[in-house]
């Protein structure tokens, strides 16, 4: 995954009301900054693939994302009904705004509007983002919150610090066990490009859960 470099203005003060990890994200969109390189070449063809397989074959009719980010990776989807993509970067909600501007299935929302309900809702790269708990707690039941039948996590899954400012990994599983009872995971697929130190750009720690209602 990219790696950029962490805002000065951010490196201890984060803005006033706001998580430290939102303002550093609307920053570096704000910068030209992208959402990393797993938003694009082989492991953004991956991830289209699996989820655009998924919303084929169980006929889903509405998606809903939560950290759409630049748009991207949503290049690639292939949803035949609607999607609402939110961010916790405003800046991220303009760009995908007039990026998909000319597709009326497509909108875009705060973090913290209401989207409804969906289908499937969607978490792609996002989870070891949420560096404050509390930040993380609200983003998990906003996923099972909105979802009616599957949410569809990549991520990683086990508990750990990085160098990273903007990384945190997340045992995200065992606060689905203990908060999301009715929902078990019904797939997992692992990353066919495993993460590499000597590759960063080019291979992930996340695989994909996907968890089924009932």
């Amino acid at each position: 995954m990219q790696h950029a470099e962490l805002p000065p203005q951010l490196s201890s003060q984060p803005h006033p009301g706001v998580p430290w990890s939102a303002a550093y994200w609307d920053m570096r969109y704000r910068r030209g900054g992208h959402s990393g390189a797993g938003s694009s070449g082989h492991l953004a063809r991956f991830k289209a693939d699996i989820v655009n397989r998924i919303v084929r074959r169980h006929g889903i009719a509405s998606v809903i994302e939560y950290g759409c980010g630049d748009g991207r990776q949503l290049q690639l989807a292939h949803y035949p009904g609607s999607y609402v993509g939110l961010d916790v970067s405003p800046e991220a909600v303009r760009i995908c705004s007039e990026r998909f501007s000319g597709d009326p299935g497509k909108r875009f929302l705060a973090a913290g509007e209401d989207p409804g309900t969906a289908d499937l809702v969607l978490s792609l790269d996002v989870i070891f983002h949420l560096v404050e708990d509390e930040t993380f707690h609200r983003y998990m039941r906003q996923l099972f919150d909105h979802a009616l039948r599957f949410v569809v996590i990549y991520s990683s899954d086990y508990d750990a610090v990085t160098p990273d400012a903007h990384v945190r990994h997340r045992r995200f599983s065992g606060w689905i066990r203990d908060h999301a009872p009715d929902w078990r995971r019904v797939l997992h697929i692992p990353n066919p490009y495993p993460f590499d130190p000597r590759a960063p750009d080019d291979t992930s720690f996340a695989d994909f859960h996907v968890y089924a209602h009932g």
